[in-house]
Order: structure tokens, then sequence, then C-alpha cells
């Protein structure tokens, strides 16, 4: 899965963060800032998910890596 992040859109409410420290940072500005642009565990997956529907700015997307769209909510937890 990849995670992409709208930097123009970030308000700096570093939901992210909180949720995912090791996937997300924030910059001097408090701007996200992502420490991995692509995921792979389940956990992290779910991580990544759990940061992008918390995010107030709608700034975060987590994608399928092969297909550039957004993927079904379950998929990394298939065969978990």
């Amino acid at each position: 899965m990849r995670i992409t992040a709208d930097t123009d859109r970030c308000i700096g409410a570093g939901q992210c963060v909180l949720t995912a420290a090791d996937l997300f940072d924030q910059d001097e500005d408090g701007i996200v800032a992502l420490l991995t642009d692509s995921v792979d565990s389940a956990a992290d997956v779910e991580l990544a998910r759990q940061a992008e529907h918390l995010c107030p700015a709608a700034a975060l997307r987590v994608t399928a890596a092969d297909e550039g769209t957004t993927a079904d909510a379950t998929e990394g937890l298939r065969g978990a």
C-alpha cells in the first residue's frame, strides 16, 4: 500500500503522528512529513488507514501500490 500526503491541504493538527508515529512526522511548521511512502504489514496498513480517517484536512491517502486507486479498507487485512 502507498501513502501520499497533500502538504498543501495539511493544517498541522498532528493526528497522523499521534496515530502512527512510525509512519508520519511533522516538519518545523507542523506540516505532515512521511517517514515512508509504502507499507506492507497489516498492522501498518491499519494505522495508516486510521490516520487517513482521522486527518481533519483529508490530506492523507492510502492506496493500492499497483492500482493507484483507493483500496478497500480491509484489503491489507485479508489473509492475515
